[in-house]
C-alpha cells in the first residue's frame, strides 16, 4: 500500500506539473500575442481615439445613426473589409475571408440615448435629434462610442495580424439597440441568411468599474426587459376646483409608489425584479388638471416566473389605482424586450481563461448577472453560441475616492458618465483580439 500511494502521489506531482507547465506556456503565447497587439495599437491608437471623440460628439438615437454608421463603414472599407450598409435600415456588415475555418461575428451598437450630457469634456455632445416627435439632446451616455472603437481597432488588428489565424470575421454594427429592436430588424433583414451565418459571436460592454480591468460570466449575464406604459384618463379641469375634476396626475403618483409594494410584498425577496418609471407626461400648466397621464418605465427580471407575478401585479396596481379614483380602467400596456444574454458555457470557459492568461488578477469571474438588459440575447437564441464580457473604463483613483467618501460614481446611463479612452479602448481591443485569435487559430 505504500509503495502505491507513493506512486499516486508522484503521478499526481507530475500531472499537477504538467499542467502547470502547460498553463505557464499558454500565459507566455498569451502574453507574447497581447505585446503584438499593443505595438500594432500603438501605432493605431491616436487615429482610434480622434475616431472615439468624433463620434461621442456627434450621437445619434436608434434607427437614425447615418453619420455614425457611413462614417463606421468608411473606416472598414479603408482596412479592406467587403462592407454591406443599410442591413436593418441602419446597421453595417463587415467581412473578411482569411481562408478556411469558422465564421465569427463581432458586434458594436450605433446608437445613443436621448438625455443631455453633463460630463463637462471638451468633447462632450450638444447634438439634439427628434424622439417620439420631440427634440431631446442626445449623448453617448452607455458608452457605445468606446465599444464601436473598439470594433475598428480589432478590426485593423486582425487585419495587420492575417498571418496567424485563418477563417472568416463578420463584424456587426447594430443599430437601436437602447430598447428599439435593432437586432431583430437585422435579422429581420436577412443578416443571417444574406451573410454567413456565424458559428460564435463576441461582444463587450464598457462599465463604471476600474480600467484595464475585464470581466466575464459563464451562463445568464444580464436580465429580460419589459418596456411598460400606462395611460390613466381622467376629467380635466381648472386647478381650482379638483372635486370637478378626475385627476390622472393623482392616479399617476398612486400608481408610481403603490407599484413597488409588487416588488416588496409580492416578489419572492431572494429573486431579481425590478419595475422602475423613468417617464412621467401629464399636463402643460400648473393651474390646469389634465385629462390624461402617461407614465413610461421598464420591468426587469432574470426568470420567467418572477417576470409573470411582475407583469400581473402591475397590471392589477394600475386597474385598482382607476378604480379607486372612480375613472375608466386605465390602458396598460407591456412590450416585451430584450431577454437575458446567455454565454455558451464551453466558450465562456475558453475565452475566459484567455483573458486570465492576459490579464491575470485583473481578469475578473463576475460572481452574478448584472440588472440591465441588451438585445444581443436576439442573436443568441437565432443560433449564435456567444461570449459577452465586460470592460472597466474609469480610473481605479476616482473609483478609490468615491468608496472612501461614500460618494456615488456616474455608471452608464448617467449624464455624467465619461470612461476614460485610454487605456479602456486599449484593454478592449486586447481583449476582443486575444479571444478571436484563439478561436481563429489555425490548425
Amino acid at each position: 500500500m505504500t509503495a502505491n500511494k507513493s506512486l499516486l502521489s508522484r503521478s499526481a506531482l507530475v500531472l499537477a506539473f504538467s499542467v502547470a507547465m502547460a498553463h505557464a506556456a499558454n500565459a507566455a503565447d498569451v502574453a507574447g500575442t497581447r505585446a503584438t497587439i499593443d505595438r500594432g495599437l500603438d501605432a493605431q491608437y491616436a487615429h482610434i481615439e480622434a475616431l472615439y471623440k468624433d463620434i461621442h460628439s456627434h450621437p445619434e438615437l436608434g434607427f437614425q445613426e447615418t453619420r455614425t454608421a457611413a462614417k463606421l463603414a468608411q473606416e472598414m472599407r479603408a482596412l479592406g473589409y467587403e462592407v454591406t450598409e443599410g442591413v436593418g435600415k441602419t446597421g453595417i456588415v463587415a467581412l473578411y475571408k482569411n481562408g478556411p475555418g469558422p465564421t465569427v461575428m463581432v458586434r458594436t451598437e450605433l446608437d445613443a440615448l436621448p438625455m443631455p450630457e453633463k460630463t463637462g469634456l471638451p468633447y462632450a455632445s450638444t447634438a439634439k435629434q427628434i424622439w417620439r416627435n420631440v427634440e431631446t439632446p442626445v449623448a453617448h451616455s452607455c458608452g457605445h462610442d468606446i465599444h464601436m472603437s473598439v470594433w475598428v481597432a480589432v478590426a485593423k488588428t486582425l487585419m495587420d495580424m492575417k498571418d496567424q489565424w485563418s477563417g472568416t470575421v463578420m463584424f456587426v454594427a447594430q443599430p437601436a439597440e437602447e430598447g428599439d429592436g435593432g437586432a431583430k430588424a437585422m435579422l429581420a433583414d436577412g443578416l443571417f441568411t444574406r451573410f454567413p451565418k456565424p458559428d460564435m459571436g463576441f461582444a463587450l460592454h464598457v462599465g463604471p468599474g476600474a480600467y484595464g480591468y475585464v470581466s466575464y460570466k459563464p451562463g445568464v449575464i444580464n436580465s429580460t426587459s419589459d418596456g411598460l406604459s400606462v395611460l390613466f384618463t381622467g376629467k380635466g379641469g381648472h386647478g381650482s376646483r379638483p372635486h370637478v375634476t378626475i385627476d390622472p396626475v393623482m392616479m399617476a403618483g398612486h400608481f408610481i409608489v403603490d407599484v413597488q409594494s409588487v416588488i416588496s410584498r409580492e416578489k419572492d425577496a431572494a429573486k431579481f425584479g425590478v419595475v422602475t418609471i423613468g417617464s412621467v407626461q401629464a399636463g402643460n400648466a400648473g393651474n390646469v388638471i389634465p385629462d390624461t397621464a402617461l407614465l413610461r418605465g421598464t420591468i426587469r427580471s432574470y426568470d420567467d416566473d418572477t417576470r409573470a407575478r411582475m407583469i400581473e401585479g402591475v397590471e392589477r396596481t394600475a386597474k385598482a389605482v382607476a378604480l379607486m379614483a372612480g375613472a375608466p380602467p386605465p390602458d396598460v400596456k407591456i412590450t416585451s424586450g430584450a431577454k437575458a444574454v446567455i454565454n455558451d458555457a464551453a466558450l465562456a470557459q475558453r475565452s475566459g481563461a484567455v483573458l486570465k492568461a492576459a490579464f491575470g488578477d485583473k481578469a475578473v469571474l463576475s460572481p452574478a448577472p448584472g440588472s440591465a438588459s441588451e438585445d444581443y440575447s436576439e442573436f443568441i437564441m437565432a443560433g449564435v453560441p456567444s461570449f459577452y464580457f465586460g470592460i472597466g473604463g474609469l480610473d481605479p483613483n476616482s473609483i478609490a475616492q468615491a468608496v472612501a467618501t461614500h460618494t456615488p460614481l456616474p455608471g452608464n446611463h448617467s449624464p455624467e458618465f465619461a470612461p476614460v479612452p485610454e487605456p479602456t479602448i486599449r484593454t478592449g481591443t486586447e481583449a476582443m483580439s486575444l479571444v478571436l485569435l484563439d478561436v481563429l487559430q489555425k490548425k
